[in-house]
């Protein structure tokens, strides 16, 4: 919401297209954490998931050392609202005890982790050269 806000609005910036998603990383890991505990989510799925956000976050640091910025990608994008909406649904479910909304939250959840393997891959196979000896 707030990037659509920023583009509308012609105020993109280097620090936003880098915190952005640092700050959407962080929201999702935290509820997912949390959500582990309350026996919400499959632990390896968030194993899964806080892998692909470190990996992309230190691929975002090595290109920021180089003056370079990655910015979100579309499967990145659609990656977080997957998971925003599965932690969401979720939630809801647990509250209501509602075993529709469980089971589309379980399915929104597993889509989400396929959907963070290939985001990373995306990111990886986009980026490779970063990871390349410029020899």
């Amino acid at each position: 919401m707030d990037g659509h806000i920023a583009r509308k609005y012609n105020l993109v910036t280097d620090f936003g297209k880098f915190m952005d998603p640092l700050a959407d990383k962080l929201l999702v890991i935290s509820a997912l954490t949390c959500m582990i505990e309350m026996g919400l989510v499959a632990s390896w799925m968030v194993i899964i998931i806080v892998a692909r956000e470190l990996t992309v976050s230190i691929l975002r640091a090595i290109a920021a050392a180089d003056g370079k910025v990655i910015a979100a990608s579309g499967g990145g994008k659609l990656k977080t609202i997957t998971q925003m909406i599965a932690i969401i649904v979720l939630l809801l479910g647990a509250n209501f005890n509602n075993k529709l909304l469980v089971t589309i939250g379980d399915i929104s959840i597993l889509i989400a982790t396929l959907l963070t393997l290939y985001s990373g891959w995306e990111y990886l196979y986009k980026n490779k050269e970063l990871f390349m000896d410029s020899k």
